[in-house]
């Protein structure tokens, strides 16, 4: 089986944010919210960024779809570099990559039916007739799992899972190559997350469409993902397969994340309690080891063919 080709690459991505202060309301400093990042998501495979809230990851996501502006860096898309919004037209990129937002509600114009809310995207970008569009709605719909007289209500008429099914079927209307997830299902109940997560992963495998997942939930990425970044402090501290990070976690961030997944095994909880104090206590008192004198994230080293590691140079450890 050949391998799937590179569908984005992400070149020392950075997103900084300006403060000003003082009466001349001059620039004193940055938030640095992404600071140079680098991945490729192949086409038909899903990469998941993990992190907790404001590690910079939903910054990755709007900046890749345009409701960001890069401070530096590059977006490089089937080969061109995309990173300026003049040149994304030319080669479709706002038609092949689309987003799911972590709000359902408020990502649905509420005074707009669905029939116009899914139809949208198909009319910016397909030359059909209206009965054409109304037939490509109810078949969207369909794949997600709702009725075609869905299309004739309002967003406050469905139930948070069902928004987020219509949120999915708006983010498929146009045929996208990639789209891009920001925390999909954390606001919804277990049973409606495995609902629409399941339905996500239908349609990769019969559309193979690539997704890039962002959560905080390692939980939820297992089930997606075929490869992982955690991200703290607007870097990744760690890159590598499913196997790397779930099995064979080397920073202590990515360890103290995976402590904080529910355990049900309750005869070993004594021992899993034990371990998370464990890790807790590593990275609060030792800090120095794995963050540089600032509190920034070191760089990344290779430590497999698959798995990186944001790790001292040797002449910097302590």
């Amino acid at each position: 089986m050949s391998e799937s080709k590179d569908l984005i690459t992400i070149k020392d991505l950075c997103v900084h944010y300006p403060i000003r202060s003082g009466f001349f309301n001059r620039i004193t400093d940055y938030v640095y919210a992404v600071d140079g990042v680098n991945f490729t998501i192949k086409a038909g495979q899903s990469y998941g960024i993990i992190g907790e809230s404001g590690s910079g990851k939903s910054t990755i996501g709007k900046t890749i779809v345009g409701l960001e502006k890069a401070t530096h860096g590059q977006i490089i898309y089937d080969g061109y570099d995309v990173t300026k919004r003049k040149n994304r037209k030319k080669h479709k990129y706002n038609k092949d990559v689309q987003m799911i937002f972590q709000d359902s509600l408020s990502s649905l114009n509420p005074r707009k039916k669905i029939l116009d809310i899914i139809a949208e995207p198909i009319r910016n970008f397909e030359d059909f007739t209206e009965d054409q569009v109304k037939a490509r709605v109810a078949e969207l719909l369909n794949i997600v799992g709702l009725e075609e007289e869905a299309m004739y209500k309002f967003p406050h008429q469905f139930s948070g899972g069902q928004r987020q099914r219509i949120g999915v079927a708006r983010a498929v209307a146009s045929n996208p190559k990639l789209i891009i997830a920001d925390e999909p299902v954390s606001a919804l109940d277990l049973s409606v997350q495995a609902q629409v997560l399941n339905y996500m992963k239908k349609i990769q495998k019969d559309l193979g469409i690539s997704y890039m997942f962002i959560s905080h939930d390692l939980g939820v990425v297992y089930h997606m993902c075929d490869n992982l970044a955690i991200m703290h402090r607007g870097k990744f501290v760690e890159i590598g397969s499913r196997d790397d990070i779930y099995n064979h976690p080397q920073h202590i961030y990515t360890k103290r994340l995976l402590a904080a997944i529910p355990q049900v095994d309750v005869e070993h909880r004594d021992e899993h309690r034990a371990y998370r104090k464990q890790v807790e206590k590593e990275f609060t008192e030792n800090q120095d080891k794995w963050y540089d004198k600032d509190g920034k994230v070191y760089d990344l080293r290779q430590i497999s063919e698959t798995h990186w590691v944001a790790l001292p140079d040797a002449g910097e450890e302590k």
